[in-house]
């Protein structure tokens, strides 16, 4: 199943950028954290807010990285963080190292690229399942090799249904 496209397309976006997403009743609510957020994970970790603070489920932030990877975290039963990156073979960005070093993704350097050197996402693939995205239906969105990060994330918030929130805040 195909997910509609987002209301302002990704490529007019920047190549970088952190936006924190929260549902407000039927709706969601967006907001820019910053226009690149490519090196600061404590910053986005306190984004998150003290974990439980607000309803089920939690918010989440996402970061686009120069349009070649995007990470989301998110507070998971306990007040842990779970976090997924889209590409796990990112070590040389600084973002890409921190977040699987710090949240413990595993990553097969042998097995991580397929014959076109395109990589795989690593870490907690179950991260939108309370919002109505399980693993199976994100997982061909994280590996398509004709998407760019900011357009994967744009597929992601047109099927959870805050494409035009995510347009608005980040294509301003």
């Amino acid at each position: 199943m195909s997910a509609p496209e987002p209301a302002l397309p990704a490529s007019t976006w920047p190549p970088s950028w952190a936006v924190r997403v929260s549902r407000r009743g039927s709706g969601w609510r967006v907001q820019l954290l910053a226009a690149d957020a490519s090196d600061e994970l404590p910053v986005l970790e306190r984004a998150l807010g003290e974990p439980g603070a607000e309803e089920w489920p939690p918010p989440f932030v996402v970061v686009v990285d120069s349009r070649l990877y995007f990470v989301v975290l998110r507070h998971g039963p306990g007040g842990m963080v779970r976090a997924l990156i889209s590409d796990a073979t990112m070590q040389e960005w600084v973002l890409g190292a921190e977040v699987v070093e710090r949240y413990g993704i595993a990553v097969d350097e042998d097995g991580a690229f397929d014959d076109d050197e395109t990589g795989w996402p690593g870490g907690d693939l179950d991260v939108f399942s309370d919002d109505g995205l399980p693993a199976d239906d994100l997982r061909p969105i994280v590996t398509a090799d004709d998407l760019w990060a900011d357009e994967m994330v744009a597929r992601i918030a047109a099927r959870l249904g805050f494409a035009d929130e995510l347009a608005a805040a980040v294509g301003a």
